[in-house]
């Protein structure tokens, strides 16, 4: 399963910059796979010590972590949604991606042009969820139409049409779903058919300097801008210097700027978080490797993502909790201790499970 996340912006405000740190700290990971699907696009992994421990106790060859896809999508500028600039280049791409990750300049540099011609977060967030709010009334425009004609043909749910009309009444006050659906009443879930860019899960990465990520009066203010929404301060640049360290020069360089933990390991978590995702691991000599699955899954969806025919022949799973196993030492002690349970089709997972799937071919 990939998680594709969007990384959208206005033009000079660090979204390249923070893109070509993700993927730069992809090639320096020499045990990790690497690819770069397109020339915007790269995939990363999840930072996931627990692997490494794993890896130790299993005496395994590889590791291989979840990874997060990120799409640097052109620069949008107002009139992006009647294809102003790259507008419809930048539409379809947010359309592919599972969630939205908006880079905002908070930083001044007269060397830097903004835009618009001065350095304003709250304007530069309205400007592009404007755009997006206008591409989705244009859709749903259409889309409304095409429902209440197979609605009266009983071709349509009524509840279908019920929710696109929510959506177009949140949308019509300048406001995303995702930001207003809640207060609404609106399931968003009952509008994924239409493929509505602003009910994507967003995540806002405010690029600002050391003087900003010491202003914590700044970050409270934008935290509650951009809720329900995760927000994330860094410095871009300093993280691109910092994935040209190796590992020990950059934890102490984080330590010196009193960070436990890079703005680009924050944004890989929160996108996890963003949509729900968790993961379950498996280990042996070969490999150590962390599966991404939706929050609430239970075993056999989990072993389908290893292999359709786990999911199909699915028997049963046996589970050990990271921690119980760490604290056992192998396997073989924590079956003798107690700590493996046999689970069936019912079990949802739990982050961190350590599993092996048992099933019929």
């Amino acid at each position: 399963m990939a998680l594709t996340i969007g990384i959208v912006g206005l033009p000079n405000v660090g979204k390249s910059t923070l893109f070509n740190a993700l993927t730069r700290a992809q090639v320096l990971a020499a045990n990790y796979p690497f690819a770069t699907i397109e020339p915007n696009v790269g995939v990363v992994p999840l930072p996931d010590p627990r692997l490494n421990t794993l890896a130790e106790i299993f005496g395994s060859q590889k590791i291989l972590p979840a990874t997060v896809s990120f799409v640097d999508i052109a620069g949008i500028v107002k009139g992006a949604s009647e294809g102003e600039g790259l507008g419809n280049q930048f539409l379809a791409n947010i359309r592919e991606a599972e969630a939205i990750c908006q880079v905002t300049r908070a930083f001044a540099d007269p060397d830097v042009v903004h835009v618009n011609g001065r350095v304003d977060p709250k304007d530069d967030i309205e400007t592009i969820a404007t755009e997006l709010v206008l591409a989705d009334l244009q859709t749903l425009e259409k889309a409304i139409p095409r429902l209440e004609k197979e609605v009266r043909g009983k071709k349509a749910d009524p509840a279908d049409l019920a929710a696109a009309q929510a959506a177009l009444t949140i949308l019509e006050t300048g406001t995303t779903l995702f930001q207003g659906a809640k207060a609404a009443g609106l399931d968003l879930a009952d509008v994924s058919g239409l493929q509505l860019m602003t009910a994507k899960p967003f995540i806002y990465v405010f690029n600002t300097d050391d003087a900003g990520l010491a202003d914590t009066a700044m970050q409270d203010e934008l935290r509650a801008l951009v809720a329900p929404a995760d927000a994330i301060f860094l410095d871009a640049k300093f993280e691109s210097e910092l994935v040209e360290l190796e590992e020990d020069e950059a934890r102490e360089m984080l330590a010196e700027t009193g960070q436990d933990e890079s703005g680009l390991d924050q944004l890989a978590r929160v996108g996890f978080h963003t949509l729900g995702l968790q993961t379950y691991l498996t280990a042996g000599p070969k490999e150590s490797r962390a599966w991404t699955i939706h929050q609430g899954w239970t075993a056999p969806q989990a072993a389908g993502v290893i292999h359709t025919d786990f999911q199909k022949g699915f028997i049963k799973a046996e589970v050990i909790s990271f921690e119980d196993l760490v604290e056992a030492g192998s396997v073989a002690a924590a079956r003798a201790a107690g700590k493996a349970r046999i689970e069936g089709k019912d079990y949802v997972m739990v982050d961190g499970d350590v599993v092996e799937f048992r099933f019929n071919v």
